[in-house]
């Protein structure tokens, strides 16, 4: 499994524990930034994210902000991807997914 992760400042320090949990499990990703807590424009680091995912080089994509509409909305204007705004473990699994990732 591959990861494209990316996010704007406010979602940065998550996005920093996200990529650590992913070393301590030895998954592969890519972080496409930003990379500080400076105010940025997150549509730069999340479209190449989910084009990226869109293209099929990742598996799946993890785009972290303040609230995740932003990066939700920007993400699924990307042919190919749909996004979903996950606030808990039950929204990310999705349910009726027929596998699930590990």
């Amino acid at each position: 499994m591959k990861i494209a992760l990316a996010s704007d400042h406010g979602g940065y320090r998550y996005k920093e524990s996200i990529k650590k949990f992913l070393t301590d499990r030895n998954i592969q990703f890519k972080d496409f930034g930003t990379d500080s807590t400076a105010s940025c424009d997150y549509p730069d680091y999340i479209v190449p994210a989910a084009k990226s995912v869109a293209a099929g080089e990742y598996d799946y994509g993890v785009f972290v902000c303040g609230t995740g509409i932003g990066v939700s909305i920007t993400a699924n204007k990307i042919k190919g991807i749909r996004a979903a705004l996950c606030h808990d473990a039950f929204s990310a699994r999705r349910p009726g997914r027929t596998t699930t990732p590990t």
